[in-house]
């Protein structure tokens, strides 16, 4: 592979490897060039001048294929050159981190990641009548998902949309008009160009909107963007070397990120090899040894992961940042840094049953890396719960977008598919180049390149029809599940006023925990079942089940029968 385990590096000069922007650096977006205009030519670098430091870059970009890819076209280093040679240091280089840098050379990528899904609406509420959970918010009575809950749309926008949730800002950013809501190009050119600030000169959480909440926090805008990237220690510590922190500012920290979904979050910017960025993800896969497929060691010996680390301070400076250098491509693996089930906020320590766990503490940065089915029993292995419900007072988690670990053992990822060959499948352009493409949609927005190519004889027509049968089938159970569980939170209630014992209520809280996991997980995940149709089967199930011996139990605790529901 050509790659060292530990690196070391002088003063964070060779972190650049990481592709993210200079420590204390808000980069601006880079403007494209009017189409009358051309840009002006890019002035070239003697690669072997920058070699003579950073000699670990040099096997990084030497060997691979960007060789010949001139550092100045990624890095403004002008400053850094003309003061190297006086004091050895000099200005930390501005390291660009827009995809426009990438779109020079790989523009039908870019072309394809900043095209907007028409079909994949904005702003469709998860708790609407007509969408995935119309019983959401009383069923998450008590957390800050209950003021806005999206469904997903186009990559581009995942920084922005994220900045304009009603959960998470309180209202703060907004887009400068609603026109903007479609501007996946200014989107992808930053964030910034797009929002605007209520109260710019403070960096307060609050309210600005009413029925808004302030949930975000610096971990949770780790999947949405790397702009960070050279800012932010292993798993978010403190660190007196980075300036951003599990605990800093989230106004602040928010306002210095711009793009969302780095290139170099997959693709290592100078060998361009595969690797993953989310440290969390490293820590499940490489710290606590628990594979790239933790349900398949066979597969997890095939796609493994190495972790490198980066020092500060010279050879002997302490560990600073990691990465994980996949040995083969592999867009389960790539994809897990998001579309996985994670700790991002603070919590309940569950051996107290106190809102103890604060952002200084790392499982507020945890993968827990299992399925639905086993989540619970790893979630009590670190004693954490998310919120407490308001009406049963039940400690209980809330699933973030859970797709990779539903996928697992699945019969497609069973027979080798991988996310990419549906969601970003080979295509070619009218002159016939072929591509990969960048735009990660849904497969049922490309069934010709996706289903029908693999099922031979489907038309588009009969794939859709094959989606939408396994799809419906599911959100049936999704909504026997709401009902069932939304049955047992009045009755609780009804029990409490009535005297039932706090054994009987205890148990019964223990109970709406399990239930809720096995039905929430499938709120979250957006695949609505077919990612696994038959693991979201038995999960539903099981909670149907469970919240209905639940209410048993209550009502015969207070001597009424199930029939009177």
């Amino acid at each position: 592979m050509g790659y060292k385990n530990q690196l070391s590096v002088g003063l964070g000069l060779t972190l650049l490897l990481l592709g993210g922007t200079a420590l204390g650096y808000v980069t601006e977006p880079s403007k494209p060039a009017a189409p009358e205009e051309k840009a002006p030519p890019v002035e070239l670098v003697n690669t072997s001048e920058c070699y003579s430091c950073h000699t670990n870059i040099e096997e990084f970009h030497s060997t691979g294929s960007h060789a010949t890819v001139n550092c100045a076209y990624c890095h403004d280093a002008q400053e850094h050159l003309d003061k190297a040679e006086e004091d050895n240091i000099g200005a930390r280089p501005i390291t660009l981190m827009n995809p426009d840098v990438c779109s020079s050379c790989h523009l039908m990528q870019y072309n394809s990641f900043v095209e907007v899904n028409l079909h994949s609406k904005a702003r469709v509420e998860k708790a609407s009548f007509k969408s995935r959970s119309p019983m959401f918010d009383k069923l998450i009575a008590g957390h800050g998902f209950a003021k806005e809950h999206a469904e997903p749309r186009s990559h581009v926008f995942m920084l922005v949309d994220h900045f304009i949730v009603d959960r998470a800002y309180g209202g703060r950013f907004q887009l400068k008009d609603w026109t903007h809501i479609t501007d996946g190009r200014g989107a992808a050119q930053g964030a910034w160009t797009v929002l605007t600030d209520a109260e710019p000169e403070t960096s307060e959480q609050k309210a600005f909107l009413p029925q808004t909440a302030t949930a975000a926090n610096p971990v949770c805008l780790n999947c949405k963007t790397m702009d960070h990237i050279l800012d932010w220690a292993y798993m978010g510590d403190e660190n007196e070397n980075a300036k951003w922190a599990r605990t800093s500012n989230v106004v602040d920290f928010a306002r210095s990120l711009n793009h969302g979904l780095n290139c170099f979050m997959c693709h290592d910017p100078h060998s361009a090899q595969p690797r993953v960025v989310r440290d969390g993800l490293i820590n499940a896969v490489v710290d606590r040894e628990m594979g790239t497929y933790p349900y398949d060691a066979e597969k997890s010996a095939e796609v493994t992961m190495t972790k490198v680390t980066f020092k500060r301070g010279g050879e002997e400076g302490e560990d600073f940042r990691a990465i994980g250098l996949l040995s083969k491509p592999d867009s389960n693996v790539m994809c897990a840094q998001c579309h996985v089930e994670y700790n991002c906020n603070p919590g309940f320590d569950t051996s107290t049953g106190e809102y103890s766990v604060k952002m200084t503490d790392r499982r507020t940065n945890h993968f827990f890396w299992q399925n639905v089915l086993d989540y619970r029993a790893a979630a009590d292995q670190i004693n954490f719960r998310d919120f407490k419900h308001a009406a049963t007072g039940a400690l209980l988690s809330k699933l973030q977008h859970p797709e990779t670990e539903t996928y697992w053992g699945s019969k497609h990822e069973r027979a080798g598919v991988e996310c990419k060959h549906c969601h970003m499948p080979k295509m070619q352009t009218p002159d016939g180049q072929s591509y990969t493409f960048h735009g990660q949609r849904s497969a049922r927005y490309m069934k010709a390149d996706t289903c029908v190519s693999c099922h031979e004889g489907w038309s588009d027509e009969e794939a859709e029809y094959q989606i939408d049968a396994i799809q419906e089938y599911i959100r049936g159970k999704i909504t026997k599940a709401e009902f069932w569980l939304a049955s047992f939170i009045d009755i609780y209630s009804l029990a409490k006023r009535q005297g039932a014992s706090e054994e009987v209520l205890a148990k019964a809280r223990a109970a709406h925990d399990e239930a809720h996991t096995y039905w929430e997980w499938w709120t979250a995940e957006n695949s609505d079942g077919f990612h696994n149709p038959d693991m979201a089967r038995e999960s539903l199930t099981r909670s149907i089940t469970i919240s209905q011996d639940a209410i048993k139990m209550l009502r015969e605790a207070i001597g009424e029968g199930i029939d009177k529901i």
